[in-house]
């Protein structure tokens, strides 16, 4: 598989070496024959935000034939697409060739009409900037990453990272992104979105923080009714208050903090035992097979039987 991504002056050294560092890995460790390259507006060199200058830069003729196109971040003053790029986009877009925007990047993707009516995220800062564009997307602050098979963004920096890990893991399966991911020393899949991020610092949390031992608690019982009374009963606190002092630690509500780890959970389940659904349903909480296929549908857009016989490793 070859990967083209977009390099450009002032870009990070680190948002450029995301994806090769990710998708280089899989060759690197004998999983398939993916190769990167970079191009640009034009052949020649860039120059980063660090100050260096790289050079053995490709055309846009680079990306042709590529079977991924990444724009993996864009300049800071949100300026317009290059012709060149948006000819690039438009390209990748007829022909079925998927596109990722990590980061930033997903202003230049919108910018090309492919988010058009779609869930997109961004950097939480470029909310604002990518809502005033286009008002017709959907943005979502509750993920790392939204994959509509043809088209994926990314959240922050790091999120970069987890978006071509579920390349990976989309196209190869689960045994061989945490591979990839081991080699790098990062976590194979991370849940969770930017909200804790957002405006608000989130609070070190000390040895007797209530809501920390509390999270601690919960990830061992989740087969058990965790409902918000239960939980609020747990931490020793009043209802309303355990709500907000929950929502001020994780960034989340108690409701969808505990349905994020239950389908991961059943997720590790289904890839790594033989267990039922039903089994699994009883095991992570949802009480039966039916409400697991409903939630797991909804979060993934598919049904536990079919992710088990993608990405099972057992």
């Amino acid at each position: 598989m070859r990967i083209a991504v977009y390099a450009f002056d002032a870009v990070t050294m680190f948002h450029l070496a995301v994806p090769q560092m990710v998708f280089d890995e899989v060759t690197r460790q004998g999983l398939g024959a993916w190769s990167t390259v970079l191009f640009a507006d034009r052949p020649g060199s860039v120059s980063t935000a660090e100050g260096y200058r790289l050079g053995g830069i490709q055309g846009p003729e680079a990306a042709e034939d590529a079977d991924v196109v990444v724009v993996p971040s864009w300049f800071d003053d949100g300026r317009p697409l290059s012709t060149a790029l948006r000819s690039v986009l438009h390209n990748a877009r007829d022909r079925s060739t998927a596109v990722l925007g990590l980061c930033l990047g997903a202003i230049a993707v919108a910018d090309a009409g492919l988010l058009a009516g779609r869930r997109a995220v961004t950097h939480w800062q470029a909310f604002t900037t990518l809502a005033d564009r286009h008002p017709d997307i959907s943005l979502d602050q509750s993920v790392l990453y939204i994959d509509h098979g043809d088209v994926l963004t990314s959240a922050g920096t790091a999120s970069g990272l987890d978006a071509c890990l579920h390349v990976v893991r989309d196209r190869l399966g689960a045994d061989a992104a945490n591979q990839v991911a081991r080699s790098l020393v990062v976590a194979p899949h991370r849940e969770g979105g930017q909200a804790q991020y957002i405006e608000h610092p989130v609070p070190e949390r000390s040895s007797d923080d209530p809501i920390a031992h509390l999270l601690e608690w919960s990830l061992a019982n989740l087969r058990e009714p965790l409902t918000v009374e239960r939980l609020a009963d747990q931490a020793h606190m009043s209802r309303r208050t355990f709500v907000r002092e929950f929502r001020s630690k994780t960034g989340t509500t108690p409701a969808a903090w505990v349905r994020v780890h239950r389908l991961d959970a059943a997720r590790r389940l289904l890839e790594t035992t033989d267990l039922s659904i039903e089994q699994i349903a009883t095991d992570c909480g949802f009480g039966n097979a039916v409400t697991l296929r409903q939630n797991f549908g909804a979060a993934f857009s598919t049904t536990p039987t079919e992710y088990r016989r993608r990405f099972t490793t057992c």
